[in-house]
């Protein structure tokens, strides 16, 4: 649908560039194009992921290889990593040169010089110690510096004229060519910049779409559908936004359930508000009590009233800056948008003089000077974080799409989007337990129904067979070809006979032990413990059969003459095995979950689970966590003083997360650390600059099954009062331990007839009730 300014453009929206009408939603051409910008106007499309390379391809094709050009761009010295390459060469410890990076705050545009400024610690350090003195400083040295050149993300440069008559170019892989020079010199000498984007979301959209005809012979135009569907709002103001384009975050969840859009202007605005500006500032809480009628609205100035009755009060956007200087102080929009520049920029000098004028304006239109003043100073205070409402409008409608395809078509909106992540498999068990939350049944692969891609059968979702690892595209396809050519395998005879000449045994093994092969009536077990040898034979007899000349449909289609496979008669594999190969060759477990019989002895310590990962509002450098899960694996390192750690990796039910195991706490929990151990760990968050985090094991304890567990609660007199109030309490809780009522006065216990699952959420409301003078969870024997 467009993004940034561009979505302004009444005549991008006319001839389909854009899908978001401007004069609808009150977006200004002028916040895109006016006689006063000096610069180009920059237009960024975004297009299918799978198809932007079709874009570039049109428009060398269309311009010429010698007038376009995609752009480098150079990655630069952040402080931390500047910290970490400096401790590398002069062969610091890791430890020390990590914990004095880590002393660096994460904030954009943070220095060492400001670090240093900022941190006692690091302050402290600097003064005090020589090493670490000659560390920073060589790495304030180099601090900012280019550190290796790459290709910008969208950006492609299109000339009238070769473009070696105006930039040097260089060569990328075997076709591609970049500019020698980054977009900003660029756009100084006049080339036209164009941004292609590719969007995920844009494919699932359009794998979604293309699905629900397949499954349902109905034809979705995703472009027309109403933007005011209550279903679609209230699935939202429900917080199940997994899944959903701009709106999955923890932290977004969090502020959409608060505001409980019931219209789209409402969704464009959580696009805004959902910024550090806004939320630091106190405007989204602002809005969100407006919204509901906690807060009564004030207008400094009546005229106010019709530009931000639609954002409840509170300044959001930039144009609204525009249309205030526009209306009330009598500006031009392009007058307008310098003003919108200098306050977000914060030019003081231009601020200065364009304040005069709009005192001024404001006076001419009866406005007294009081109130021009402080209309200023408020404009000048939200435009310092005011967004840009043409992308957010554009990206709110992509938002809405997704929330329509998942609330009126989830399965086939749950496989497009399943497909979209299948190389990611953190990804993939994340929206796979979105599909279990939501009630759809994800199948195992199977030769007989699999495609290459997720895919939709009889409701419910079968896993693709290009997510099997050692599976490509190529493979996938000649099976799926030679299903379509004679019908589905019958046996694990039919199926090596019929695709035994591209196949290998690597591929093969994956096959079998993602269960694709299950619906041959064969176990497993079985399978692998011949399927060399069977592979090997079909693969000479078909060679040996070509060779004297016998045709190959008397090979494929006489089944009869085929050879019966000898398997040895073996039980199957016990369900723990046959998980672990799911989870070795899909990423996942499937079929099942090693810890779904304990998720409820998961529940109760666990603070921070395999999805939080991807929450930055979740996440924070040294925050202490307990994490629960099983062990899928473990390597081990010596380190430079020949002591063994290790790094495993813990899976729940939601993800995995990686954990440092440092050797002091190696060698004190050693019998724990085995694959398939089921674990606490109490730790510590590492959050490095573009790196999943990690945590930093401190204590790690056996997630014990044999014993029984019991809440204790003790209460004072009148507890029959508390127990009813228990009981209610209760109720929102269902689980699987028993509760155990101590009366403090009688010395007696009761077991009450409820279980309860022991959150921290059920504790929180308990410890609240009046009586109450501990509780207490008792492992029985």
């Amino acid at each position: 649908p467009g993004r940034g300014s561009g979505a302004g453009s009444i005549c991008a929206y006319l001839i389909g560039i854009t899908d978001i009408d401007p004069l609808k939603f009150n977006l200004i051409f002028e916040r895109f194009l006016n006689p006063e910008r000096v610069s180009m106007p920059d237009f960024d499309v975004d297009f299918c992921y799978e198809r932007r390379q079709e874009v570039i391809d049109y428009v060398v094709q269309k311009y010429g290889q010698d007038c376009v050009a995609q752009i480098v761009t150079f990655g630069t010295m952040a402080a931390r990593a500047a910290i970490r390459d400096v401790g590398r060469v002069l062969g610091y410890p890791y430890g020390e040169v990590d914990h004095v990076a880590k002393l660096i705050p994460l904030e954009l545009g943070m220095t060492i010089e400001n670090a240093i400024e900022l941190n006692p610690e690091l302050k402290e350090l600097y003064r005090d110690n020589e090493r670490i003195r000659k560390l920073l400083d060589l790495a304030k040295s180099i601090e900012g510096f280019p550190r290796h050149a790459s290709t910008h993300a969208a950006g492609v440069v299109i000339s009238k004229d070769p473009l070696v008559e105006h930039v040097p170019l260089h060569k990328i892989g075997e076709s591609n060519v970049a500019t020698q020079y980054p977009m900003n010199i660029l756009e100084e000498l006049g080339l036209l910049k164009m941004d292609f984007l590719g969007l995920r979301t844009l494919t699932v959209i359009r794998d979604t779409i293309k699905m629900i005809y397949i499954t349902k012979r109905l034809k979705v135009e995703i472009d027309t559908i109403p933007l005011d569907d209550k279903k679609v709002y209230e699935m939202l103001s429900q917080g199940n936004t997994s899944g959903i384009f701009q709106l999955e975050s923890q932290g977004m969840k969090k502020l959409i359930k608060e505001l409980k859009p019931d219209i789209f202007e409402e969704l464009i605005a959580i696009i805004g508000l959902y910024r550090p500006g806004p939320l630091g500032s106190g405007a989204t809480e602002e809005f969100i009590k407006s919204k509901n009628g906690v807060n009564k609205i004030n207008y400094l100035h009546p005229s106010l009233e019709s530009i931000l009755s639609e954002t409840y009060g509170t300044i959001l956007y930039q144009e609204q800056v525009m249309k205030i200087a526009q209306q009330l102080a009598g500006f031009s929009l392009a007058q307008a948008d310098i003003l919108r520049k200098a306050m977000g920029k914060k030019k003081q000098d231009v601020m200065t003089a364009q304040r005069e004028q709009f005192i001024k304006g404001c006076m001419n239109n009866k406005i007294d000077e009081k109130t021009a003043e402080k209309i200023f100073e408020e404009i000048s205070y939200f435009a310092g974080y005011g967004f840009n409402k043409a992308h957010t409008a554009a990206y709110a409608l992509i938002a809405y799409q997704t929330a329509y395809l998942k609330t009126y078509h989830p399965v086939e909106f749950m496989a497009a989007l399943l497909t979209s992540v299948k190389d990611n498999s953190e990804k993939v068990a994340y929206y796979i337990s979105e599909c279990r939350h939501m009630k759809i049944n994800v199948l195992l692969p199977d030769i007989n129904e699999s495609f290459e891609n997720f895919t939709v059968i009889q409701g419910k979702i079968r896993f693709g067979l290009t997510a099997i690892k050692n599976v490509g595209y190529g493979f996938a396809r000649s099976i799926i070809q030679e299903r379509n050519r004679a019908g589905r395998f019958t046996s694990f005879e039919d199926f090596l006979n019929r695709v035994c000449e591209f196949v290998n045994k690597k591929g093969l093994e994956s096959l079998i032990k993602s269960g694709a092969l299950d619906s041959l009536g064969v176990y497993r077990s079985q399978m692998m413990a011949v399927y060399e040898d069977v592979l090997s034979h079909f693969q000479k007899s078909k060679k040996n059969n070509l060779a004297n000349q016998i045709s190959i449909f008397d090979i494929v289609e006489d089944k009869s003459s085929l050879k019966k496979v000898s398997l040895p008669a073996i039980p199957e594999y016990q369900q723990r095995e046959l998980l672990t190969m799911e989870k070795e060759m899909l990423g996942i477990y499937l079929s099942g979950h090693p810890l779904l019989e304990y998720e409820q002895e998961l529940a109760e310590p666990v603070t921070f689970t395999g999805k939080d990962i991807y929450d930055e509002s979740l996440v924070s450098d040294n925050q202490t966590v307990v994490i629960g899960g099983i062990i899928t694996s473990v390597k081990t390192k010596t380190t430079k003083s020949d002591k063994i750690m290790a790094f495993i990796e813990l899976e729940d039910l939601t993800g995995a997360i990686e954990v440092l195991v440092f050797p002091t706490i190696y060698e004190k929990y050693l019998q724990l650390l085995q694959t398939d151990m089921k674990v606490f760990v109490k730790g510590r968050i590492s959050h490095k600059e573009d790196e999943l985090p990690k945590v930093i094991a401190e204590e790690i304890f056996p997630l014990d099954t044999n014993k029984k567990r019991y809440l204790i609660i003790s209460v004072s007199d009148g507890y029959q009062s508390k127990v009813k109030e228990m009981k209610k309490l209760f109720s929102q809780y269902p689980g699987k331990t028993p509760v155990i009522l101590y009366l403090n006065e009688q010395d007696k216990s009761y077991m009450l007839d409820y279980k309860v699952n022991v959150t921290y959420g059920c504790l929180e409301k308990l410890s609240k009730l009046s009586g109450i003078s501990h509780m207490a969870l008792w492992d029985g024997v």
